[in-house]
């Protein structure tokens, strides 16, 4: 089929299904127009803007009823392009079912305002919402009665994983500026209250977050209003945080009873709760405060999607990696890159695409996060992209066969850094960073021994500081590809004296 647009001739091959979806995500050129087709029958306006939402203004919609398909049309082709690329990684799914969604050769959408009427009123209300107006549309469309408080009372259902304060800023500034956060658990369950500077961003916020997923298929938003209309934050540390107030004390990390009087309640009553997530707070202590180092733009498109797998379950753990460097990458690098993210069992590189390889983790949810952080990420001077492969599982190859060293099986491998259900682990994961967090350093090793050993694995070191007890420090590479390649390269290494090196990355800047 040949579509010809005003200035584009764009060749796609039609076969069935995902194929002639890559195909044609290769094939289109960018543009902020977005075709999305197989939408379910009754689907509104509303549900098919929500998918744009998070990327940035939705400027235009035309609904193909009759086709269950529907353009979407965004500010600006960068929101449109962090778009795809992020609904390439992860499923989209409108009403539980996956949809597919791709460039359009349209570069704008002209739509008979006639014909389009209630579309356009949508938009109105949905973009009246977006800059804080009252909508001059039909108040039936969408329930849009002012926001009654910039505070998000937040829930999370089935939290299989551990959901940190840090998580959700990042996926909560997406929609606005993020004023203060406080976590706590109430009735076993995980709670926040975040509180945005503008009561508009939180409406957005809700809208467009309310009953997703932060990992596939688990730790599900319910996300309420709060009847607080300001949060009285005394500390910043893992709990809770006032970022307009970068002097407050930590307060102490490993204190519990304290954080009663976190809550500012206008009628001084107060709920009680006991705080901390159910998770040990020694979390301070290993990966010390700060903000989150700035992210590179594929994980703040992941991060900016709210990571919010719209959740397809039953994904397998296996995971395919493509355009990597293939005179650099082994099994090795890529069971310790992944390992960040979840216990790699396997990797393959593929025989006859050395440029490719499959990881198999334990499940499918350490899949989503590895894919969510690593996806776009440059590795060996390459931008790697991470996507879910269709295989369930990698194959060893028959003894003797393979000559060339491209399969290791992993699965007893003492590295892996969630085998202990709760371990502190699962506190420390965060997007690939320039800055380290390095522990298990052994006695008598200093700084400078520590800089000369980084800078030997080809990067620069900006800076460093020991902790306390110096048995961890943080080291600073100069960019994010840097800090990637020495962690691949240096983390497991023997410093002597059965001392292994543990390398992370940080959240935390130097």
């Amino acid at each position: 089929i040949l579509f010809v647009g005003s200035d584009v001739a764009v060749g796609v091959k039609v076969t069935n299904g995902s194929d002639s979806k890559k195909q044609r995500l290769e094939e289109s050129p960018p543009s902020r127009v977005l075709h999305i087709r197989k939408l379910p029958n009754e689907v509104s306006e509303t549900e098919v803007i929500a998918l744009g939402l998070p990327f940035g203004k939705v400027t235009n919609i035309l609904m193909l009823k009759g086709k269950n398909q529907a353009f979407l049309e965004l500010g600006t082709e960068e929101a449109a392009v962090t778009m795809v690329n992020y609904y390439t990684a992860v499923t989209p799914q409108v009403r539980n079912t996956p949809v597919f969604i791709q460039y359009s050769n349209h570069k704008e959408l002209k739509t008979d305002s006639a014909l389009n009427q209630r579309a356009q009123a949508v938009l109105q209300a949905v973009s009246a919402v977006q800059d804080g107006s009252s909508p001059s549309s039909d108040p039936g469309v969408l329930d849009l009665t002012p926001p009654p408080s910039p505070v998000l009372r937040i829930i999370i259902d089935n939290m299989f994983y551990p959901v940190t304060l840090d998580v959700l800023q990042q996926i909560f500034s997406k929609f606005g500026t993020v004023m203060k956060i406080i976590t706590f658990t109430k009735n076993n369950q995980f709670q926040a209250l975040l509180q945005f500077s503008d009561p508009v961003n939180a409406q957005q916020a809700k809208l467009s977050l309310d009953g997703q997923n932060i990992y596939n298929s688990c730790c599900t938003l319910r996300i309420d209003f709060s009847k607080l209309v300001n949060v009285n934050v005394k500390y910043n540390n893992d709990k809770s945080r006032d970022y307009t107030r970068p002097d407050l004390p930590t307060g102490d990390g490993e204190s519990t009873n304290k954080d009663h009087s976190l809550l500012g309640t206008p009628s001084g009553a107060l709920a009680s709760y006991s705080s901390g997530g159910g998770y040990s707070s020694s979390l301070s202590l290993s990966q010390g405060g700060g903000a989150i180092s700035p992210l590179s733009a594929a994980a703040a498109a992941a991060a900016a999607a709210g990571r919010v797998a719209l959740s397809g379950s039953g994904v397998s753990g296996v995971l395919l990696a493509s355009n990597l460097n293939e005179e650099m990458v082994t099994p090795q690098s890529l069971f310790t890159l992944f390992g960040v993210y979840g216990d790699v069992q396997r990797v393959k590189i593929l025989y006859n695409k050395k440029d490719s390889a499959l990881i198999q983790l334990s499940d499918g949810n350490q899949a989503q996060l590895a894919m969510s952080h690593l996806n776009g990420q440059k590795v060996f001077g390459k931008v790697m992209r991470v996507t879910l492969s269709k295989h369930q599982t990698v194959a060893l190859p028959r003894e003797g066969l393979d000559d060339q060293l491209l399969t290791k099986d992993f699965s007893g491998s003492p590295l892996h850094r969630f085998k202990k259900p709760g371990s502190k682990n699962f506190q420390n994961i965060f997007p690939p960073s320039a800055t380290l967090h390095l522990s298990n350093i052994r006695d008598g090793v200093g700084e400078d021994d520590l800089r000369l050993l980084f800078s030997n694995s080809g990067g620069t070191v900006k800076a460093f500081k020991f902790f306390q007890d110096r048995k961890m420090a943080l080291i600073q590479m100069s960019s994010v590809e840097e800090g990637i390649q020495a962690l691949m390269d240096l983390h497991n290494y023997d410093m002597g004296g059965n001392h292994h090196l543990k390398v992370s990355f940080s959240k935390s800047t130097i």
